[in-house]
């Protein structure tokens, strides 16, 4: 396109970066709304937000994928691997560890530089601040390459403050307000090592959202496919997390 010098508006860059979302080009999407966010200097729309939110979860899913099956084959293969072949997976490793630390590193200064500032109060800062802890939540899994630092901590400030938003500005049953509580309940159990927190946290937003939806129908009627799906997710987590409980 730039070299045509084809000048983009706002609705231009929206629909390149659908084709592209359809296409899998996450970071063409990417580059799409950033270039959106620096032009007009504005809050993104829940479409473009939503488009920017899937192209960096897809692209940090397949990082985080590729490193569970290469640290999957390590300890699989532990014994009957060569020293060279040991070393070879170790590099391999640490070059997608690096992969998803400069990812992870793009999308929090994103949100903490523009994208949370600007929010409105209410859904739009509670995704925003969901997203900042789960970011945070990736790095701290590989805190080896941050040894200075807390990472898990700044995760942590970052769910309390979105919870604690969402808790007075969303109804139980929003799914925003429900997908944080499983990806905090998700926090505890694989940062904190404590499936009882998680189980507690799960459990509290589950029968929350249970309520609510048998005293209000008319609210719990929103958005009601997604906070299905956000609840039955959260109901297979918990019935996981109370396993591992029971067998400790």
């Amino acid at each position: 396109m730039s070299s045509m010098n084809v000048t983009l508006s706002r609705l231009d860059r929206l629909y390149l970066a659908k084709v592209a979302d359809q296409a899998e080009r996450y970071q063409d999407v990417i580059s799409q709304l950033k270039d959106v966010i620096n032009t007009n200097d504005a809050q993104l729309t829940i479409d473009e937000r939503n488009l920017l939110s899937i192209a960096y979860k897809n692209l940090t899913a397949n990082l985080r994928s590729s490193w569970r099956i290469i640290d999957t084959l390590q300890k699989k293969e532990a014994l009957s691997s060569t020293r060279q072949e040991v070393r070879l997976m170790r590099v391999q490793k640490e070059i997608i560890e690096k992969d998803i630390d400069v990812l992870c590193r793009d999308v929090i200064d994103l949100l903490e530089r523009t994208l949370i500032p600007a929010a409105s109060d209410g859904e739009e800062k509670v995704f925003y601040a969901k997203m900042r802890g789960d970011y945070y939540r990736y790095r701290a899994e590989l805190t080896r390459l941050n040894p200075k630092e807390n990472l898990a901590a700044t995760s942590l400030e970052a769910y309390k403050f979105a919870y604690q938003h969402a808790l007075a500005t969303l109804p139980p049953t929003h799914p925003t307000r429900l997908g944080l509580a499983l990806n905090f309940a998700v926090y505890f159990h694989d940062i904190m090592r404590s499936p009882e927190r998680a189980c507690h946290l799960a459990k509290h937003a589950f029968d929350e959202a249970v309520a609510a939806a048998s005293t209000s129908p008319t609210t719990a009627g929103m958005n009601l496919e997604d906070s299905l799906m956000i609840l039955q997710l959260m109901r297979d987590d918990l019935i996981l997390w109370h396993g591992e409980i029971s067998r400790d």
